[in-house]
């Protein structure tokens, strides 16, 4: 008998635009079986980005599954294939706020819902931040607004539960560690 857990089946059940489901069927240790439902992503990739000033860039997005506009940090899924995870945080910072950061050091990575989904976040510090042209994707980043923010306001917000994004909250945490704010 093995000391570790196997997977031995997985089916789609459904295919979609951001994630697919599937139903996944493994074998425990003592060799009992069981399946599970298991959200597939191709994972985020998210960046702090600090101005001169010290203030962080973040856009106000609706969010449809909240319905309702979330304060984050720019951030977007890893959906160009074979893109390493810097390349999609410098695109991202681009189309949601019109920046280019000429230093990016990866803050950490995460598992954002390891009980049901696969996908893990990047989180970037960016610094030394140059426009470029924004080059906003779909619905709901061409209605996002853009706002400066520092640490002790963003701190606050998340104290009194107005910032409730958790890839922000993390990447404010770990990039506050770095640069002293907070």
């Amino acid at each position: 008998m093995s000391d570790q857990f196997r997977k031995v089946d997985e089916v789609v059940l459904h295919s979609g635009y951001i994630f697919d489901l599937v139903r996944a069927e493994f074998v425990s240790p003592d060799g009992e079986s069981f399946s599970r439902d298991i959200v597939r992503h191709p994972g985020a990739v998210s960046c702090v980005p600090i101005d001169a000033d010290g203030l962080v860039s973040m856009v106000r997005q609706y969010r449809p599954a909240l319905d309702r506009y979330v304060l984050e940090i720019p951030a977007g899924k890893r959906d160009v294939a074979d893109e390493p995870p810097a390349e999609t945080a410098q695109r991202e910072l681009g189309e949601e706020i019109g920046m280019r950061a000429g230093r990016l050091d990866l803050l950490g990575t995460f598992a954002n819902a390891p009980g049901f989904s696969d996908e893990l976040s990047w989180v970037y510090l960016g610094r030394d931040l140059e426009a470029v042209t924004r080059d906003v994707q779909g619905i709901e980043e061409s209605h996002m607004s853009i706002e400066r923010v520092s640490f002790d306001d963003a701190f606050a917000m998340i104290a009194d539960g107005s910032l409730i994004d958790t890839k922000t909250v993390v990447g404010l945490y770990l990039a506050a560690a770095l640069v002293g704010g907070g």
